[in-house]
């Protein structure tokens, strides 16, 4: 019969084993959660952190490599079209807002597993099949939407850093589930 984690030590009382997987869950759940409110929460002033970031490229040590790479030509460009985009249409921007809103939901979501990670596997595999996804959107969509290939590979690679703590989580409850089996 299968041990439910609803006091969050249960994990501790049936073996150290136990213990050491629900405490990897709940590290590795709490940077996969971080990780979604981070994203969220930088989704909202887009335009100040697109001028903030086109300066700093501008100045100091990144400067030579912004430009070497076009960098700074490109975030200067996204600068521009997000602010032109704001001053005339400043509803779109309300989209974005929506996609911010989404992460920190998505975040709050994955409380269910922090807390008992067994019952709530299935969010793992959820949060595995999204981030998979990543990928195939980031290559087909910013492939239409002109987005620099290379520009591309950084969105396919949070896909890819978001199924690392998933996978452990994933496995840790594996363990579990043997271990009350």
């Amino acid at each position: 019969m299968a041990m439910t984690l609803l006091h969050p030590h249960a994990a501790c009382l049936e073996s150290a084993s136990s213990c050491a997987h629900f405490r990897r869950i709940r590290f590795w759940l709490a940077v996969f959660m971080a990780g979604l409110v981070l994203s969220g929460i930088t989704a909202f002033p887009l335009e100040a952190e697109l001028r903030w970031l086109a300066a700093a490229l501008h100045a100091g040590p990144v400067q030579r490599f912004a430009e070497a790479t076009h960098l700074s030509v490109w975030i200067e460009r996204v600068k521009d079209a997000v602010g032109d985009t704001n001053l005339r249409y400043p509803f779109l921007a309300y989209g974005t807002d929506w996609l911010a809103f989404a992460h920190l939901v998505i975040a709050v979501a994955f409380v269910g597993p922090y807390i008992d990670p067994v019952r709530n596997k299935w969010l793992i595999t959820f949060g595995l099949i999204a981030c998979a996804g990543v990928i195939p959107l980031a290559l087909i969509a910013g492939s239409v939407r002109g987005i620099p290939f290379g520009w591309r590979m950084i969105d396919c690679s949070f896909g890819v850093m978001g199924m690392v703590p998933l996978m452990i989580c994933r496995n840790s409850i594996r363990v579990l589930e043997r271990n009350w089996g």
